[in-house]
């Protein structure tokens, strides 16, 4: 059975899941192989693990990519970046969960999650998630592991929130793991979503930079900080698909992949996304004060009871074959209907404003012909 081990479930950003250091050698260190130093030097991880690293690029000498066999010397700079082994374990059940599996192979499998499906085991969420049906899924096999917040999570190099669907990639060998690590890292993995927002954005085609950290007063949030308080550099590049009166339809591409970033980012700019219960977007922050839009908007709630966020499109080279994977997912129901009522709900609004002006003009035309 593939072990994992539960925890708090607290949510991470991707490079938490990753060992990132670096080691400025002794001006007296001797000549020495790279990786048997590494070895030496680092608790819990094989040299095969680091000779595998090195040959994926994720280990460098004074910024340099080099071979196992490199001796170091005094004085050089290495940096390293692994994912992370499991210190504790305990079984996670392997459990019958429908998945919705877009690709897979030996090496790699591409899901798409559907919304409400918790990706890992965590306080509160002990069973039924992501991880279950996959173990269930590929009947026990040893996915690799990393550890991220003092959770472990067997062949995950990245993952999406819970109210939020679409697609994922998954590690089944260490290999694979490891290369796809570096992607995740270099923020060389393509990332598309879509998401309806309250308002309208000031221009159709933006960048929202901002650091990303925990917010000050309550943890279960992120916030944007400013620079030197420690969040993390965030970059997402927007674009409008649609504006729909009081809502509109993005496109958002990451750059970065922190915690809640896309839903973070677009708060920060005033256009918190559509039913987000975490960030505020459960409430009407754009439109009229009539009882009838009111009810339009809570039957929008009531089909699309999350965020209205999607993971549309994953891209990136296949770990083992060097080819370049690329996949896409539509909308799912919930998300279309809700956008299909806003453009019916825009074109009626269309229909009121050409009625209404064309009544005044006619109001115009008989006033002005009395007065004759």
């Amino acid at each position: 059975m593939v072990a994992i081990k539960q925890g708090d479930l607290g949510e991470y950003n991707e490079e938490d899941l990753y060992l990132h250091q670096e080691i400025i050698c002794d001006k007296n260190q001797a000549l020495l192989r790279i990786d048997k130093f590494l070895f030496d030097k680092l608790e819990g991880v094989s040299r095969s693990r680091v000779q595998s690293a090195i040959t994926h690029g994720l280990i460098t000498v004074n910024d340099k990519n080099v071979k196992s066999n490199h001796k170091i010397k005094g004085n050089d700079v290495i940096k390293l970046v692994l994912p992370r082994h499991p210190d504790q374990l305990e079984t996670v059940t392997p459990e019958d969960i429908p998945l919705d599996i877009v690709y897979e192979d030996e090496h790699v499998i591409v899901i798409n999650k559907q919304a409400g499906l918790v990706v890992h085991p965590g306080s509160g969420n002990p069973s039924g998630t992501l991880v279950n049906a996959i173990l269930f899924h590929l009947q026990n096999s040893n996915l690799p592991v990393m550890k991220g917040n003092n959770l472990q999570r067997p062949g995950l190099v990245h993952r999406i929130d819970k109210d939020t669907s679409g697609l994922m990639v998954l590690a089944k060998t260490e290999e694979a793991m490891t290369h796809l690590a570096k992607q995740f890292f270099d923020h060389s993995i393509d990332r598309e979503y879509q998401a309806i927002v309250w308002g309208e954005t000031k221009d159709d085609k933006g960048t929202v930079t901002g650091d990303i950290g925990r917010h000050p007063r309550d943890r279960m949030l992120m916030t944007v900080t400013a620079e030197g308080e420690g969040g993390k550099h965030a970059i997402t590049h927007y674009e409008v698909l649609e504006r729909l009166y009081y809502v509109s339809h993005l496109k958002c591409i990451l750059e970065t992949g922190r915690t809640h970033q896309i839903r973070v980012h677009m708060k920060h700019i005033g256009n918190t996304l559509f039913n987000d219960t975490r960030y505020g977007g459960e409430k009407i922050l754009k439109g009229t004060i009539f009882t009838r839009y009111k009810q339009f908007v809570d039957n929008c709630f009531k089909i699309l009871p999350r965020q209205a966020l999607h993971a549309c499109t994953l891209g990136f080279i296949h770990p083992i074959t060097g080819e370049k994977m690329f996949f896409e997912q539509p909308l799912p129901e919930d998300f279309s209907s809700v956008l299909d009522k806003w453009r019916d709900y825009k074109n009626t609004r269309k229909e009121v404003l050409i009625y209404e002006h064309e009544q005044e003009v006619n109001d115009e035309e008989e006033y002005e012909g009395k007065d004759k």
